[in-house]
């Protein structure tokens, strides 16, 4: 008889481990996005506003704070990838987010997007490391994202190299040309920043001009253009 209830024990104590098991998979999966709304804090959001920042939708100060701004950016992620507007960062909202952060951030010494190609990032990081190598990532990053805007748009030339390298008036369009800066040698950051870039991480989104106002007027930009941002001692207009 005591043995019959030792065999019982034994199974019931080893279903309870198997379904421990269980559980504790399901739960690794569902911790993997927590819900954030309005009114969340925490680090989780922090990780949301400043994945939102990269991607060009402004979710303001990286703050663990999920208030208006933040909310207004997730509607306007939602909105641009037709997924469910609610500004809500549920499981759709941010593994749409961070997938397309994670295929953006290549580690060094691979391979970038098969978009691009050695000569692509030869230039791009060149341009980044010569117009911006003193400003903060985002503003480096920020760089190859005017410069990429320019290939896709009809008004400029549609390589890296000959947007880099176009003329107007017989006056090189990016002073690094005339000064010779642009055959530098570009950091790591600047790299990086080019493989950003070109995975599509867009801080200024559709900007195409960008100067710093402390060393040039913008004139042109200033009259004819509209202001997107200030990153560090650039700014950038679409």
């Amino acid at each position: 008889m005591k043995i019959h209830q030792k065999r019982i024990v034994a199974s019931v104590l080893l279903l309870l481990l198997i379904l421990l098991n269980i559980t504790s998979v399901f739960a690794a999966g569902n911790d993997s996005y927590v819900v954030l709304k309005f009114r969340s804090r925490g680090p989780e959001v922090s990780k949301l506003q400043q994945a939102l920042n990269n991607k060009g939708f402004s979710a303001g100060s990286v703050d663990g704070i999920f208030g208006p701004r933040t909310e207004k950016a997730v509607i306007a992620f939602q909105k641009a990838n037709k997924i469910r507007i609610d500004g809500i960062a549920g499981k759709q909202t941010q593994s749409l987010l961070y997938g397309a952060l994670a295929s953006a951030s290549v580690s060094r010494g691979t391979s970038v997007s098969r978009n691009s190609n050695t000569t692509d990032l030869y230039w791009l990081s060149r341009i980044i490391q010569a117009e911006a190598g003193a400003e903060p990532y985002k503003g480096k990053v920020a760089v190859g994202n005017v410069i990429l805007n320019r290939v896709a748009s009809n008004s400029f030339p549609n390589t890296i190299k000959n947007v880099i390298f176009e003329y107007y008036k017989g006056i090189p369009q990016f002073s690094p040309v005339a000064d010779g800066t642009i055959y530098n040698t570009p950091s790591e950051e600047s790299i990086q920043a080019a493989k950003d870039a070109l995975n599509g991480v867009k801080p200024v989104g559709n900007s195409t001009y960008f100067f710093n106002p402390d060393k040039a007027e913008g004139k042109w930009i200033v009259n004819n253009k509209t202001y997107v941002a200030r990153i560090g001692e650039h700014v950038f207009y679409k």
